[in-house]
């Protein structure tokens, strides 16, 4: 709606940016401030500039302060948020009959609108008043799933997670934007009410770049809530580097876009139950490589078999390749050299020599692929580092709120 002034600028409304978002309950959300405002025209028969500002009392931060000028052009436009003592910055058409916000607005603000026309005799207006930005009960702010920006493997998988929960899925997924090149088909899976994850359909395309943007900001997103400060990132696609190993063969084979270039005996985890610790069976299904340490102690503490327990162990070990959350690793390990190739008797890990094992740490990177078959052990969760690859595709598909 445009409102229009009498001898001057009329009530203001909407939003500009300060460039963070505002913390809820700073401010009021109220209406608009009654204008106020001076000047006339000082020939006779030549009629004072009016001003109007489009939008409502209660305005989204995402959207911009509009001032327009009829009967003359625009000399001034103030905008300060009284609350920060931060001003808004805006830009002037090329007649000087609108004045744009250019910055985003806080949540929650109130801002203080001074603006000025001169009508074509030259006589001044001066027009005041107030724009209030909505107050949500929540606002939920995005964080990247993957980290930063970077070089990542053909397993690389993205996404968000929320510090509130999400409400309304289906809104806030379409605001996400995923772009690649080379063009790939790919599709969103909601882990929890919080977190949601992306991948296509098949391992990335070598040499593929992969840009993540949200445009969550401003948007009512169910129960109240609105959207937090956007993120967006671009990753990188390096070669295919693809591992497959097998519990029934006792081997991993590694592949560099497509090509064997390797094959080392391993020894996974042991599926008998036997003392002190029963069985520990690697997990099933594919892993990508979530970090690497050269040296590291493995302590049974980190997953509840502390010093005094059955089955307690610490012990140093090296050239560690991490693919799940639980805590599974491709690393060296010299006390199951004798079985490596033959049997499985490890805690959960794969086990090589120091050779097989520094070959892998100096040669798989994050988002490289290690394909687990035959291990004994139960599929490798969603949530147990990126166990995203071991879902089915339908099953993928179905855990969209778009498409589910």
């Amino acid at each position: 709606m445009i409102r229009i002034a009498g001898l001057g600028l009329a009530a203001l409304l909407l939003a500009a940016c300060s460039g963070q978002t505002e913390t809820v309950g700073t401010a009021q959300a109220a209406g608009m401030a009654g204008p106020t405002g001076t000047g006339t025209s000082s020939v006779p028969g030549v009629p004072a500039a009016t001003v109007a500002f489009e939008g409502g009392d209660q305005l989204s931060p995402k959207d911009p302060i509009v001032v327009k000028a009829a009967g003359g052009t625009l000399q001034a436009v103030t905008v300060t948020n009284p609350q920060t003592g931060n001003a808004v910055k805006g830009e002037l058409s090329p007649d000087k009959t609108t004045w744009t916000s250019q910055d985003r607005l806080r949540y929650a603000a109130t801002y203080q609108v001074v603006a000025t026309a001169v009508n074509p005799a030259g006589a001044a207006s001066e027009q005041r008043g107030e724009v209030h930005t909505i107050k949500p009960s929540a606002v939920a702010t995005p964080a990247l799933f993957q980290g930063a920006s970077g070089d990542f493997g053909v397993g690389l998988v993205i996404g968000l997670k929320f510090d509130h929960d999400i409400a309304d899925k289906a809104t806030v997924e379409k605001s996400f934007k995923v772009t690649s090149s080379p063009a790939q088909d790919g599709g969103w899976y909601w882990v929890g009410k919080r977190e949601v994850h992306y991948r296509p359909k098949d391992y990335w395309k070598a040499g593929s770049t992969v840009k993540l943007e949200t445009t969550t900001f401003g948007m009512p997103i169910g129960g109240g809530a609105y959207g937090g400060q956007d993120v967006s990132a671009t990753y990188k696609v390096h070669d295919s580097w693809v591992a497959k190993a097998d519990g029934k063969t006792h081997q991993i084979k590694a592949f560099h876009n497509g090509e064997l270039v390797k094959t080392a005996p391993i020894s996974m985890g042991k599926t008998a139950d036997t003392p002190p610790r029963g069985a520990t069976p690697t997990f099933n299904g594919t892993h990508t490589v979530l970090g690497k340490e050269e040296h590291k102690i493995m302590d049974s503490c980190t997953y509840g078999v502390c010093e005094g327990d059955p089955g307690y162990y610490s012990a140093p070990e090296n050239w560690n390749v991490r693919i799940s959350g639980d805590g599974e690793y491709l690393h060296e390990n010299l006390k199951t050299v004798g079985v490596q190739g033959r049997d499985n008797v490890s805690n959960g890990c794969l086990n090589m020599n120091t050779e097989n094992a520094k070959w892998f740490f100096d040669t798989f990177n994050v988002g490289d692929v290690v394909e687990v078959t035959n291990s004994g052990g139960p599929q490798l969760a969603i949530n147990n580092g990126h166990g995203d690859w071991a879902i089915s595709w339908t099953a993928w598909q179905a855990g969209s709120a778009l498409h589910g």
